[in-house]
């Protein structure tokens, strides 16, 4: 026992008589009362042991003083855990694994990004954030920006005005570089293309409504409404004659083909002067030509239109024609006072993707229709762009409708070569654009997946490739359409 048990009990003791039968009388009693002590102090201490929690104060002190109430302990809760708003789904480890078809030799520097359209998760990615260029695949960042900045109802208009001299008139390109040489009633490869002849009728009954006009015997060509160059420096020169690509000039009618009716056929030196001269023909003959701008504030003697915009990126996704993106990047570019040349592109299209809220940093918009190598966008991009094409949002179902379809009716995934063999189990559910320059082939898009889930993706084989890239493209893409929201990025 320590010096506080002591105290008191042995004060007592040590008086109690000792010797003869009173001594063992004496002991017995002090025994007795030792061990009542004991007990009481026992009982004490435990009752003091209960009301004192968490001390170390020695038992007996409670002995020494009087007891005091003690208060109700104060009961505290613990405070509640954070709960979810809505119940987490645990999710297995995905187990679709398409590195087999990833590593196939044919997509050289490969490149890919693929995303749940649904829920916004990156399921598969390869080097996804570096910008790289797009072949045409670049269209589809034209068309989105001219959906912005033009509108879906937009349409480009050529007009013929008076010129400064008696008997002449003036044939202002406004950038419609579908309008068409052939006949009214005659198609040709543009759907909805206006017509010369239509622009020729108008000129002819407008200027005969004043008397005082002598004949018509000059025209005047304004193409100044784009500025040149007229060849981007990133084009290869054979494009002009293997029907690809034109001179990009605000007059020229039929994509200056030299068969109106042909997707592909050889185009021209000099855009202005075809266009010219079949408006000169249509006027009836005999004209002097020449070039200049048009007076300004000169009456307006006719205009035609252009189908719309809509209609012109339709076209333009589906078979990837280059000239009707040329014109709609020149077009937005102007729109927006980003300018009218080449040098142009990348503000104005930059700037009319910025209202779709997705990070532009690292793109390099060098043409419209991605056959510069010198353009660059990532997969990323692609991809994040291609969930709100999916969502339709704003025109962008524009966009999407004008899709080629593998396995489907018409467009550039409708070739024998595209989507063959196995990858045909993807036919009807990869909506995507295509893409090809001599250093890279491109695919981008959106798959409904077999498991019903909606894929964005985009792939590039970049570097020393040919054709059969295309199939090592598409096999991926039928991995990725089997694979679906069990892909892994294993």
């Amino acid at each position: 026992m320590d010096q506080a048990e002591q105290s008191p009990v042995d004060a007592d003791v040590g008086r109690a008589p000792r010797g003869g039968t009173a001594a063992v009388f004496a002991q017995r009693r002090r025994a007795a009362l030792i061990a009542a002590l004991v007990f009481v102090l026992l009982c004490s201490g435990a009752v003091f042991a209960g009301t004192q929690t968490g001390t170390n104060e020695p038992a007996a002190a409670s002995v020494a003083v009087t007891p005091t109430a003690t208060p109700s302990p104060t009961t505290t809760v613990d405070p509640a855990r954070p709960v979810p708003a809505e119940p987490t789904t645990a999710r297995g480890l995905r187990s679709c694994s398409v590195a087999g078809l990833a590593a196939d030799t044919r997509l050289a520097e490969f490149q890919a990004r693929v995303v749940n359209a649904t829920t916004g998760e990156v399921l598969f990615d390869r080097g996804g954030t570096s910008a790289s260029r797009t072949a045409s695949v670049m269209k589809v960042l034209t068309s989105a920006a001219a959906l912005n900045v033009l509108g879906s109802d937009y349409r480009a208009t050529t007009r013929v005005v008076k010129g400064a001299e008696p008997g002449q008139v003036v044939l202002v390109g406004g950038g419609d570089l579908t309008l068409s040489r052939l006949p009214t009633g005659q198609e040709p490869f543009y759907t909805g293309a206006a017509h010369l002849d239509d622009l020729a009728a108008q000129t002819r009954a407008a200027w005969a409504v004043d008397p005082a006009n002598p004949p018509i015997t000059s025209l005047v060509l304004d193409s100044s409404y784009f500025s040149g160059p007229d060849w981007d420096e990133g084009w290869a020169r054979t494009e002009l004659g293997l029907g690809s690509m034109p001179e990009i000039t605000a007059l020229m009618v039929d994509g200056d083909r030299n068969d109106p009716t042909r997707s592909t056929s050889a185009r021209s030196e000099d855009p202005v002067a075809r266009a010219g001269q079949a408006f000169a023909d249509a006027l009836g003959g005999g004209l002097t030509l020449s070039r200049a701008t048009a007076p300004a504030g000169a009456a307006q003697l006719g205009a035609v239109q252009s189908a719309t915009v809509s209609t012109l990126i339709e076209q333009s996704l589906i078979v990837s024609d280059n000239t009707i993106a040329e014109m709609l990047a020149r077009l937005v570019a102007i729109e927006n006072g980003a300018g009218n040349s080449f040098s142009a592109l990348q503000q104005g299209i930059v700037g009319g993707l910025a209202a779709y809220g997705i990070d532009t940093t690292g793109i390099i918009i060098k043409d419209g229709s991605g056959l510069s190598p010198h353009n660059a966008v990532s997969p990323a991009y692609l991809t994040a762009l291609f969930l709100k094409v999916n969502a339709r949002e704003g025109n962008l179902g524009v966009l999407f409708d004008g899709l080629p379809i593998a396995g489907g009716p018409r467009g550039s995934l409708s070739y024998s070569d595209r989507f063959a063999g196995a990858n045909a189990a993807a036919d009807g559910a990869v909506f995507a654009k295509t893409g090809w320059i001599d250093t890279g082939y491109t695919l981008a898009g959106i798959i409904h997946a077999a498991d019903g889930t909606p894929l964005t993706f985009a792939i590039y084989a970049i570097g020393t490739v040919s054709s059969n890239a295309k199939i090592a493209i598409d096999s991926l893409a039928t991995g990725f359409f089997h694979c679906g929201d069990n892909l892994s990025n294993n």
